[in-house]
């Protein structure tokens, strides 16, 4: 179906999908005749995999869908994909609309790999003459130029899903449907990937992404829906909504940290714990060659394997402006024992126009475990310039004439 507003090219009604669970199995020829009969009386479980889910994406929008496992989350991209049908409400687009869902569906594994480009190819719409044109491209973006006349079942997992991807990416869509592609191959092929989906953002393309890595969606997504329990629960800014996929990892019955309150401004189950963020030197900046300086206090309230923490620098506006952690920075904290206390010390170039900033601060397991403590306004401080920008950033900038005579 088609969209009329010219500016949303994809809108979900009031969509539910049930699904008709049977108690018993059938293992037999004997006992499926047997049940042809007996249907009426078979005990079958309703299944609510999505009950009255709506929402609408606009074209050039990086769309992020947020949920736990078994929320709902994949059965809504696969209606969206036209996998599904919805038992009830409506599933409307404009354009073409290509998946990134479950790669490598069609690849026949008594194939060779460049066999194999061409029948995904075609799978996706392209004539042999346009495979033709993409194929040393698709080829080099997968890192398989030694293996392409091997069998494809001679190919490992990661290298299966990196000449999916490859293929893929060469599908021209009006909307892309994603479904957590960036986790696939090594570092340097995840970081391709990651450059492909920069230049869908800088190329205004609508891309629907499902993910579970909360950096990626705050990082690519412009807005997000989180699915809970079926239902849409929460709607709004990446980051909003990143920040309360986060929280749902969090038992009631957590304890604190000496017994202290989970608010708004800080919350995680504290098995690790802020114990205080200080800034270094003023707190009123007004040099601009001056970095923002400042230490960050926690101790392991329990042993732990591994530690990744971060912190972030938001504006009066709630925008942050900038931010990192230990992970992207390479640096390892392994093996806290309970009591063990650590402090970073962080610096920021002052790069920051004249106003109020607030400092956050975050602390979690690898691999985007369950978050510590997360302390949202941990420090603050004030930047004065005599110079106003209407810009975000405002860099200490050099400039000079030249005039000839």
């Amino acid at each position: 179906m088609v969209v009329n507003d010219n500016d949303t090219v994809l809108r979900v009604k009031n969509i539910y999908k049930d699904f008709h669970l049977p108690h018993e199995q059938s293992k037999s020829l004997k006992s499926i005749l047997l049940h042809l009969f007996t249907s009426k009386n078979k005990e079958v479980d309703l299944q609510h995999a999505l009950s009255n889910v709506s929402f609408e994406v606009k074209k050039g929008e990086f769309f992020g869908i947020l949920g736990r496992n078994g929320s709902g989350k994949s059965t809504l991209l696969k209606l969206l994909a036209e996998i599904y049908q919805p038992t009830k409400g409506s599933v409307e687009h404009t354009g073409k609309l290509v998946p990134f869902i479950e790669l490598g569906v069609g690849f026949n594994p008594e194939l060779t790999g460049r066999e194999n480009v061409y029948l995904n190819g075609a799978l996706l719409g392209f004539s042999e003459k346009e495979v033709d044109e993409k194929y040393e491209d698709i080829v080099k973006f997968a890192e398989l130029e030694d293996f392409m006349d091997q069998k494809l079942k001679n190919y490992s997992s990661g290298m299966q899903v990196r000449l999916a991807f490859s293929v893929a990416t060469r599908a021209e869509a009006d909307i892309l449907l994603v479904d957590e592609v960036l986790a696939v191959g090594d570092a340097d092929f995840q970081r391709k990937c990651y450059d492909f989906f920069r230049s869908l953002k800088k190329n205004n393309k609508t891309v629907i992404f499902v993910s579970h890595d909360m950096s990626a969606v705050r990082e690519f997504c412009d807005r997000a829906i989180l699915i809970e329990a079926s239902k849409l629960v929460s709607e709004g800014a990446a980051d909003k909504i990143a920040t309360e996929y986060s929280r749902l990892f969090l038992d009631v019955d957590d304890v604190t940290n000496g017994g202290e309150a989970q608010t708004n401004e800080r919350w995680g189950d504290r098995r690790i714990s802020f114990t205080k963020v200080k800034i270094k030197g003023s707190k009123n900046l007004t040099d601009s060659s001056a970095s923002v300086r400042f230490s960050a206090e926690f101790k392991a309230n329990k042993d732990v394997d591994s530690i990744v923490t971060g912190s972030s620098i938001m504006n009066s506006a709630g925008e942050e402006i900038c931010g990192t952690n230990t992970e992207h920075q390479r640096i390892k904290i392994e093996k806290l024992q309970k009591g063990q206390t650590v402090t970073m010390h962080w610096e920021y170039p002052n790069i920051f126009p004249d106003g109020e900033y607030q400092i956050n601060v975050s602390l979690h397991g690898s691999n985007s475990e369950q978050m510590a403590d997360w302390w949202e306004g941990a420090a603050r401080f004030r930047v004065r310039r005599e110079e106003k920008a209407p810009f975000i950033v405002q860099p200490n900038i050099k400039l000079s004439v030249e005039r000839e005579n």
